[in-house]
């Protein structure tokens, strides 16, 4: 059921009310902060008009109208998100304005107080979104924690200044003092020192800014699911890729485990997602049949406005990109292509493969050979060797991967899985890890026909041309495997690169490719791009599908952190390359040169792909 469908059966279905709410709760929030700010500004015509507004702190103390202000422009963020947890403590308040207002007999704002309470209680059903319901406790005990440790701290700062205290007051005068100064008001106390006054009465109202803030925020912060894969959810997705997982390349990557799945009401299609800061970010175009997608898509979609989440995509194909857009009044965005080489047109020879060619045989006549296998056969202890290998080549503490990646290597369940290994014996004297492993490609599978690149990592020692080896050896190998497309890495902004450099390039899109080439110092976008090329590819267009241009910002943050590019301090996950997460590998040769650059290591993927 839709949720117009769902407004209809309540009442008369008014869209605008949650963003008028919260423009009010902003603009009365603002008021409060400058009036706090600006005391002067409490005498003006401004003060005057504001002062019949609900929340309009006209009476109170700075300090306790900056904590209103604040609070106010908190909820004005949950109401526009359509949170009911915002709307309750909303209504609370503007009930408590008219009773206030009433008894200090101020029959305009208690009129306005009621009438925006009434038209917030009539359109109730606008108000729909969930918190996360955990978070409601954790509110509670924050309140209680902090406040308690607010008093005791109120109390003892209070004692540290009893000289400059007037008239002896008792413990329960001080004590009341220290609760109305939580909330930015004078007490009962009097300080003969206006330093000491002044320092118990700020030291105070920042405790209980604090602790009125964060409350504020665990209880209306949104739910962020555990995202897990559960054995049943994983079942019918093997299912569903046994049938139509020729249609995306990225379909088996829905099996990464730290993903969670929503189904379409018939279960014939499914969308794999996760919650990274308020976004619902799934990846790749939905598994199943297309025909069933709009009824996964639509579920998706209730399911984000049901917890107030933002939905995007990241990656999917233009089909894919069509459904999304027309099922959800979304918009699309070119963000890169893919580059997939169809097996039978391969060759090394001709002009264009020059480079690619003499790279290969340099590199075999240093001595490199290589293997194509499929997981399921190999030993245990070649497993063991390719992890010990691929933990030791790791770039940093961070695993990296999300949309294009599967983040784990060797399990029974994905023997179907293709890996490529480069050896060399090590030099006499040296043990490294992997034994003599050098380089590891790992291939997820792409149908029945096809294979699609999770990894690619090499040891940082290793001669120049070693993931050209590899690419050669593994389409060369491809039609033993039944393998008839190989889906290589993913290049961002690639159009526009290939247009810009071209004769009569207009100036905007000449500008746009410096910034991508100057934006390549750090990044490999020009040079990744230059590397897939080498291979004669099909550029297959990749989207991000999203709802409104503002929410572009979050969703690329959000999107960055799932891909574990923008990761928080002390919280990474995993201890080895293919657990949960996986780590960034070396660079091709083809961008480095094979030699490691200063202290300004350029950016790669761990699975070849942005």
């Amino acid at each position: 059921m839709s949720r117009r469908t769902h407004i209809s059966r309540n009442g008369i279905a008014r869209p605008w009310v949650p963003a008028a709410a919260a423009y009010a709760a902003l603009i009365i929030g603002i008021l409060d902060i400058v009036k706090a700010v600006f005391p002067r500004l409490r005498g003006s015509r401004i003060s005057e008009i504001a002062s019949v507004l609900p929340g309009s702190v006209t009476t109170l103390a700075e300090t306790a109208s900056l904590l209103v202000g604040i609070l106010l422009i908190m909820l004005a963020h949950a109401l526009r998100r359509r949170k009911a947890r915002a709307w309750r403590a909303v209504v609370v308040l503007l009930t408590v304005s008219v009773v206030l207002e009433a008894l200090h007999r101020r029959p305009v704002a208690a009129s306005v107080s009621l009438l925006l309470c009434v038209v917030l209680l009539v359109n109730r059903q606008e108000f729909y979104a969930l918190s996360d319901p955990r978070s409601r406790w954790r509110a509670l005990w924050n309140l209680l924690v902090l406040g308690a440790f607010d008093v005791v701290i109120g109390w003892i700062l209070i004692a540290a200044y009893h000289q400059t205290i007037a008239d002896h007051p008792g413990f329960g005068d001080q004590l009341w003092h220290v609760v109305l100064g939580l909330v930015g008001l004078e007490g009962p106390v009097a300080f003969t020192s206006e330093r000491a006054g002044d320092l118990v009465y700020f030291s105070l109202a920042g405790l209980g800014a604090l602790t009125g803030v964060t409350t504020i925020y665990l209880a209306l912060r949104p739910e962020r699911p555990v995202a897990a894969l559960t054995e049943d959810d994983e079942r019918r997705l093997r299912a569903l890729l046994d049938r139509y997982g020729r249609q995306d390349s990225l379909g088996y990557f829905a099996l990464r485990r730290d993903k969670s799945v929503i189904f379409s009401p018939s279960g014939k299609a499914a969308v794999a997602y996760r919650v990274v800061a308020g976004v619902m970010l799934a990846s790749g175009d939905p598994i199943g049949d297309p025909e069933a997608w709009p009824g996964a898509i639509r579920r998706f979609l209730e399911e984000a406005r049901r917890h107030a989440w933002v939905p995007a995509v990241i990656g999917c194909g233009e089909t894919g990109g069509e459904v999304w857009t027309r099922e959800g009044g979304l918009d699309a965005l070119e963000i890169g292509d893919e580059a997939v080489v169809e097996v039978a047109g391969f060759t090394l020879e001709g002009r264009a493969m020059r480079n690619v060619r003499q790279m290969v045989k340099r590199v075999e006549r240093l001595g490199y050979t290589c293997r194509v296998r499929r997981t399921g056969d190999l030993s245990e202890a070649d497993r063991e060797r390719i992890r010990n290998a691929a933990d030791f080549w790791r770039g940093t503490e961070t695993e990296r991967g999300f949309s294009m990646a599967l983040g784990r290597f060797g399990d029974p369940a994905d023997a179907g899985c293709l890996v490529v290994t480069a050896h060399r014996a090590a030099p006499e004297g040296e043990e490294p890890p992997g034994g003599d492993i050098r380089a590891v490609l790992h291939f997820v599978p792409w149908g029945a026909d096809g294979i699609s690149l999770d990894l690619m990592r090499r040891d940082r020692d290793a001669d120049p041309g070693l993931n050209e080896l590899l690419i050669v050896r593994a389409l060369q190998a491809a039609p033993e495997f039944g393998v008839a497309r190989v889906s290589l890495n993913f290049a961002m902004f690639r159009s526009a690169l290939a247009r810009g450099e071209r004769l009569g390039a207009g100036p905007v899109l000449r500008a746009w490719r410096g910034v991508l080439v100057f934006l390549s110092r750090w990044f490999q976008i020009e040079s990744l791009y230059r590397f897939n090329a080498k291979f004669s590819p099909l550029w297959v267009p990749r989207f991000l599908v999203y709802p409104t241009a503002r929410d572009l910002p979050r969703i690329g943050v959000s999107a960055l952190r799932a891909e574990a590019f923008l990761t928080l301090p002390g919280l990474g996950r995993g201890n080895g390359p293919f657990q949960r997460w996986r780590r960034p590998q070396a660079v091709p040769d083809a961008v480095t040169g094979g030699r490691r650059r200063g202290g300004r290591r350029a950016w790669r993927p761990s699975s070849g792909r942005p």
